[in-house]
C-alpha cells in the first residue's frame, strides 16, 4: 500500500464565500468544483502549489455522512501548511486577513496562523 495525497475536506456553510475568501485573500485556485441542481455550489478543491483544500456544504456533506449531524462547521480544526517565503506570504496576507498569531519562530519553524471565512485556523510555516 502507498499513500500518495492527503486533501482535507472541510464542511462549511457557503463554498462560495469560502473559495471567494481562498481566491482573492489567501490566492489559492480553484481546481475543482460541483453544483447541485439547483445551481448551488456544494463542493470545490482550492490549490497553491502542492497544497489542496476541498470544501463542502454543510448541507451536502451531512447527507453523505449522518454521523456527522451534530457536528459545525470549524470546531477547532487546524491545518499546519509548510512552505517557503513565509516572510513575503506574511506581509502579503497582514493587511487582508484575520492573523491570529503573528509571524515568529517555534519548534523549529517561522510561522503564522490565519483564521479562515468560516473559523478554520492555518498555520503556514518554513523550516528554520
Amino acid at each position: 500500500m502507498n499513500l500518495k495525497t492527503l486533501t482535507p475536506n472541510l464542511m462549511v456553510e457557503d463554498v462560495r464565500q469560502t473559495i471567494n475568501y481562498y481566491h482573492g485573500v489567501l490566492s489559492f485556485n480553484t481546481i475543482d468544483s460541483i453544483e447541485n441542481s439547483e445551481g448551488d455550489l456544494i463542493r470545490a478543491t482550492v490549490q497553491k502549489g502542492e497544497v489542496k483544500i476541498m470544501f463542502q456544504s454543510e448541507d451536502s456533506l451531512k447527507k453523505e455522512l449522518p454521523e456527522l449531524r451534530h457536528d459545525e462547521p470549524a470546531g477547532g480544526f487546524t491545518i499546519f501548511i509548510e512552505m517557503e517565503g513565509v516572510d513575503d506570504y506574511y506581509d502579503y496576507l497582514f493587511s487582508s486577513s484575520d492573523i491570529v498569531d503573528q509571524i515568529k519562530n517555534k519548534s523549529g519553524y517561522k510561522q503564522f496562523t490565519v483564521r479562515d471565512v468560516n473559523g478554520y485556523y492555518l498555520t503556514f510555516g518554513e523550516k528554520i
